[in-house]
């Protein structure tokens, strides 16, 4: 009994959480985030999407799955894996649960170390503490774009015939009448 009260409860938190994802993320903050991540792929050749929800879908409530297997469904879902040189990264928010995943393809994932990818997770939730989902934002993309410039800059003359995904940060709604 306590499995399905424990499921009912996220649930809950995972739908009023819906209802806060507006101030969190105003609009000009996601215009914003696409302008940047649109000049940081002028440099490299990787992709970078940021994907938010304020909660789960109820199916993955229901399994009691975490906010990294979400994670990892939306990296292929979103098409982050499909770049040439294996060098995709996913920022993705979980409002309801406090919950972050940077989510990097093979290439890139070998750039840093464990602890380096976790130090930017650890500042990240420190902005957010602090109500400045923009500035942790922000700052995450900047430090991702980084580290793709570095490893896998962009030659000037190269023509762009490699996939290029949309640059708008994603923002999933659950809830009736929401986009899916």
């Amino acid at each position: 009994m306590s499995n399905v009260f424990h499921r009912f409860a996220r649930l809950v938190r995972h739908r009023w959480a819906e209802l806060h994802l507006r101030k969190a993320l105003p609009p000009t903050t996601l215009q914003e985030l696409e302008h940047l991540i649109a000049k940081s792929e002028l440099g490299h050749t990787g992709q970078v999407r940021i994907c938010v929800e304020a909660g789960l879908p109820f199916s993955y409530i229901w399994r009691d799955a975490t906010a990294r297997q979400r994670a990892i469904s939306l990296f292929g879902k979103l098409r982050v894996w499909d770049t040439e040189h294996n060098n995709g990264a996913l920022i993705y928010l979980l409002l309801a649960d406090h919950a972050i995943e940077i989510v990097a393809d093979r290439a890139l994932d070998r750039t840093m170390s464990a602890e380096q990818w976790q130090t930017l997770i650890s500042d990240m939730q420190s902005a957010f503490q602090g109500g400045h989902f923009s500035v942790g934002l922000v700052a995450a993309l900047e430090r991702v774009s980084q580290q793709l410039q570095y490893h896998f800059p962009r030659k000037k003359e190269a023509i762009q015939d490699e996939v290029n995904l949309p640059d708008a940060p994603v923002v999933q709604h659950h809830l009736p009448g929401r986009n899916p």
